[in-house]
């Protein structure tokens, strides 16, 4: 059985020797030397606004893809001739992911390492931005899926109903440009 007592003096006199071989002091390991806006976690958030951009407005614009694909499944076997003006809706739902990849490139190039000088807030800004155009562009890319799922239907019947439909799509789509356009703002803050 090893005595507790001995065991806690030969594992100071090893840290102790730790210490003087690296030449720092407790205080320097333990307390940090960084004032609390460069904290190590803002680079951390930044990531995270990243993420956040792209997954979200990703995952809006694979909904509104498959909700418009299955419209445009459904209506090509009764007018296969309007199969190509029908495709529009399911490319304005991967427009949606290409503002999510903007707003995640430029804020991915801003993000360095605490010790270069990134602030909390600037982390917290850029997981607000991330948010915001994530958030926007999977509604905008829902949106898009419902609007075009029903407008491919009704242009099977009347195809009069094109530039109506469009016109829907369009303001779906502005929702995930208003996300970017605020993401962008927010981080450049």
């Amino acid at each position: 059985m090893i005595n507790k007592e001995v065991w806690s003096k030969s594992f100071f006199v090893l840290e102790k020797k730790l210490f003087q071989k690296l030449r720092m002091s407790a205080r320097e390991i333990y307390e940090p030397t960084t004032d609390p806006e460069s904290a190590m976690y803002g680079p951390f958030f930044g990531t995270l606004g990243v993420s956040a951009a792209m997954m979200f407005t990703a995952a809006g614009s694979a909904c509104g893809t498959a909700k418009s694909g299955t419209g445009i499944a459904s209506m090509a076997v009764t007018r296969p001739d309007l199969v190509m003006k029908a495709i529009i809706p399911v490319v304005m739902a991967g427009i949606v992911a290409i503002y999510g990849l903007v707003v995640a490139v430029v804020y991915a190039g801003r993000v360095t390492s605490s010790a270069d000088g990134f602030k909390i807030d600037q982390g917290f800004s850029m997981f607000a931005g991330g948010l915001v155009c994530g958030l926007c562009g999977c509604g905008a890319g829902y949106a898009i899926g419902i609007a075009g799922d029903a407008g491919v239907r009704a242009l099977s019947q009347q195809p009069r109903f094109f530039i109506g439909m469009i016109l829907i799509l369009i303001f779906a789509e502005v929702l995930g440009l208003y996300g970017m356009i605020i993401a962008l703002v927010l981080g450049a803050t």
